[in-house]
């Protein structure tokens, strides 16, 4: 549902941007596929500021950085933080846990967190990257951190978010880095009917549908260099850079939506097969 479809009368609700797979370098310099992410990253914040100028939120939801330099992270800090809106962030397949806590001084921003968003909504977040490998799995040690915080806020609605797919994007090669124990995390949220979205990063690509328990499955583009829908192997897509966005309102309704750079051409190397 877009933005300018929303009924009228509706009060404004808490309003969220999830900025996703910037793949930073250390240098500003630095290219993914032949495209600079520095650059994309900082198109796409300037389109959440022109979008978004009354923000409460940013979820960088993983692969924040491709090299896992400490020189990515603050540069990621120093661009984010010109949206003036707290960001948490999560652990990508690429990302690095000791240059992440010396930028943020600790892991209160930190996955696994949870992020009060008005009265009524909570954002928990968790930790799906297994050192070493690209494919996600969550820890026992986080299941349980999602069973206690499930108990514990029962009387809000709920939004996790983490950085993998739990569920197949139809991908061949992409859905090898699925979440492997997704079938007992999916049978945690399916008993808590407060939880309304489950979001993810890592795919470069949109997902928007509904699972058979009602749960809303959104996952959002890279603000760099995306993946192609449905292809046996890697493949990488003509999409421009984006976020997502969502607007939470205190009756457990939402809206949300994707939006794209425009306007601005992106010379991407579209022959390399991997990334």
């Amino acid at each position: 549902m877009s933005r300018q479809k929303k009924k009228a009368e509706k009060p404004a609700g808490i309003k969220v941007a999830q900025v996703s797979d910037p793949h930073l370098f250390g240098s500003v310099d630095g290219k993914l596929l032949g495209l600079n992410t520095d650059e994309s990253l900082r198109s796409v914040v300037e389109l959440v500021k022109a979008e978004q100028p009354d923000l409460d939120i940013v979820l960088a939801t993983g692969d924040i950085s491709q090299d896992g330099s400490e020189a990515s992270y603050n540069r990621f800090e120093s661009i984010i933080s010109t949206l003036q809106s707290p960001s948490y962030w999560l652990h990508g397949n690429h990302d690095n846990d000791v240059a992440i806590l010396q930028v943020l001084s600790g892991n209160e921003r930190l996955s696994p967190c949870v992020i009060s968003a008005g009265k009524s909504w909570r954002i928990i977040m968790l930790n799906s990257s297994v050192k070493d490998e690209v494919g996600g799995r969550l820890a026992d040690s986080e299941l349980e951190f999602l069973r206690e915080k499930l108990e514990e806020y029962n009387d809000k609605h709920v939004i996790v978010a983490l950085h993998h797919h739990p569920v197949k994007m139809g991908s061949t090669w992409l859905d090898e880095q699925i979440v492997t124990n997704a079938d007992d995390f999916l049978g945690i949220l399916s008993k808590h009917k407060q939880v309304k979205v489950l979001m993810w990063g890592h795919v470069h690509q949109v997902m928007d549908t509904t699972n058979e328990d009602g749960l809303r499955l959104l996952s959002a583009p890279s603000t760099c260099v995306q993946f192609k829908p449905g292809q046996d192997d890697f493949t990488a897509d003509t999409q421009p850079p984006g976020y997502r966005w969502l607007e939470l309102f205190e009756d457990g309704s939402f809206d949300t939506g994707v939006s794209r750079v425009e306007g601005l051409e992106f010379e991407v190397d579209y022959t390399i097969k991997g990334y």
